[in-house]
C-alpha cells in the first residue's frame, strides 16, 4: 500500500512543477484553472506525505525539476501537458485502488476522480473529443 502511495506523491509532485510552464503559457479562464489545479495538486502531496509519516514510511523528496516531455512553448501545448500530467496522476491514483482500504481508499478514490475531472476540463479547452475517457487513469496501451 505504503509502495502505491508513495508512487502517487510523487505523481502529485511532478504535476505541481508541471503546472509552472503550464501556467504561464495560459490565457483567459484557464490561467484559473491552473491556478486552481496545482492547488489541488499541492493540497493533496501535503495530505500524502502527511499520511504516509503516519504509515511510519519517510517520504522522498522530489527532484528539483523534471524533464517534461515535450517543449510547452504556447496555449495548445500548455493544455495538452495539462491533459496528460492529469491522466498520469489519475492513472497512479487508480493503481492506489485496490491495495489501500478505508481512509486510504477513500483518499484514492477522491483524487482518480478529481484528475479525471480535470482532465476532461483541460481536453474540452483543447478541443478534444471525445472529452472523457471510458476508464480514466488506465493505460491506453
Amino acid at each position: 500500500m505504503t509502495a502505491e502511495l508513495a508512487a502517487a506523491l510523487a505523481a502529485e509532485e511532478a504535476a505541481i512543477f508541471a503546472y509552472g510552464p503550464i501556467g504561464v503559457r495560459l490565457t483567459g479562464p484557464a490561467v484559473n484553472l491552473a491556478r486552481l489545479a496545482e492547488a489541488a495538486h499541492r493540497a493533496r502531496r501535503d495530505a500524502l506525505v502527511l499520511r504516509l509519516t503516519e504509515l511510519g514510511t519517510a517520504p522522498t523528496p522530489g527532484p528539483a525539476s523534471y524533464a517534461l516531455p515535450f517543449p510547452v512553448t504556447d496555449q495548445p501545448s500548455a493544455l495538452r501537458l495539462a491533459v496528460q500530467v492529469e491522466e498520469r496522476a489519475a492513472g497512479l491514483w487508480r493503481a492506489a485502488l485496490a491495495p489501500t482500504t478505508g481512509r486510504d481508499r477513500n483518499t484514492a478514490l477522491a483524487a482518480l476522480t478529481d484528475c479525471a475531472v480535470r482532465a476532461t476540463r483541460w481536453r474540452v479547452l483543447n478541443g478534444i473529443t471525445p472529452a472523457t475517457v471510458p476508464f480514466p487513469g488506465r493505460s491506453s496501451s
